[in-house]
C-alpha cells in the first residue's frame, strides 16, 4: 500500500495516560470526527491478546472514517488485526525484516533522527518516516531535540512522507513551515484536549497552513 502524504497531514498517535471521563475508544472517534488523517495505535503495557482486541474495534473505527490505522511496534498484533501499517523505531524490529513478515500490502513507518537513518529507513522499505523530537516533550523525556536544518535535510533526502514529531502543539507548528515535512504527529496535543474534536478540527487548519 503506497502511503500517500494528504494522508499524514494530521497523525494522531495515542496515549491512554488521559483516557478516564471518556475511554480510549471515543477519544479516537472524537479525534476522527474532528479531522484527523491518520492514527496510530501506541500500546506500551497491555497484553498481545489485549492490544490485538483493542486493535480490531479501533481498525474498524477507522475504516469507518476511512483513515489509515497504523499499530506501534507489534508486528504480530499489526498483521492479525489488519491494520494498514505499522511504525516502528530505530531500537525495534528494523524496517527490511518488517518488511518480509508483512509483506507488501501493509505501509511500514520508521523513526528517523538524522539524514542517515532517514536514508537507511526508506532503502530497507520504509514508505513514511517520523522525525523528531522536534520540541521538548513529556511524552519521551530521553528523546534529544532536532535542528529544524537537520528536519529539512532529511525532507530533501528522501521521496517518502515526512511526519514531524515531538512536543508539537497549536503554538508551535507554524515554526515547521519551509521544512518540507508533509504533517505533523501529536499526542498530548489532542489526547489531553477537553475537546477533543474542537482541537483536531484546528489543529488540521493550523497543519494545511503550516504545509503551504
Amino acid at each position: 500500500m503506497k502511503c500517500d502524504k494528504e494522508n499524514m497531514l494530521l497523525y494522531a498517535v495515542t496515549d491512554r495516560a488521559w483516557t478516564g471521563k471518556q475511554s480510549l475508544y471515543e477519544q479516537v472517534e472524537e479525534a476522527l470526527k474532528g479531522g484527523i488523517t491518520c492514527l496510530q495505535l501506541r500500546e506500551k503495557n497491555l497484553s498481545d491478546e489485549e492490544f490485538l482486541k483493542e486493535a480490531i474495534q479501533i481498525k474498524a473505527l477507522c475504516n469507518k472514517y476511512k483513515v489509515p490505522f497504523f499499530i506501534n511496534d507489534n508486528v504480530e498484533v499489526a498483521i492479525k488485526s489488519g491494520a494498514d501499517g505499522i511504525h516502528v523505531g530505530q531500537d525495534d524490529m528494523a524496517a527490511g525484516r518488517v518488511r518480509e513478515l508483512v509483506g507488501d500490502k501493509m505501509m511500514i513507518g520508521v523513526s528517523a533522527h538524522s539524514v542517515k537513518e532517514a536514508v537507511e529507513a526508506v532503502k530497507n522499505g520504509a514508505d513514511c518516516l517520523g522525525v523528531g523530537a522536534i520540541f521538548s516533550t513529556s511524552t519521551k523525556k530521553d528523546a534529544s531535540v532536532l535542528d529544524l536544518k537537520v528536519v529539512a535535510d532529511i525532507c530533501k533526502a528522501v521521496d517518502v512522507p515526512v511526519v514531524a514529531i515531538g512536543g508539537i502543539k497549536k503554538d508551535n507548528i507554524s515554526k515547521l513551515k519551509g521544512t518540507g515535512v508533509d504533517g505533523v504527529a501529536l499526542v498530548s496535543a489532542i489526547f489531553a484536549a477537553d475537546d477533543i474534536k474542537a482541537e483536531c478540527e484546528e489543529l488540521r487548519k493550523l497543519s494545511a497552513d503550516m504545509i503551504k
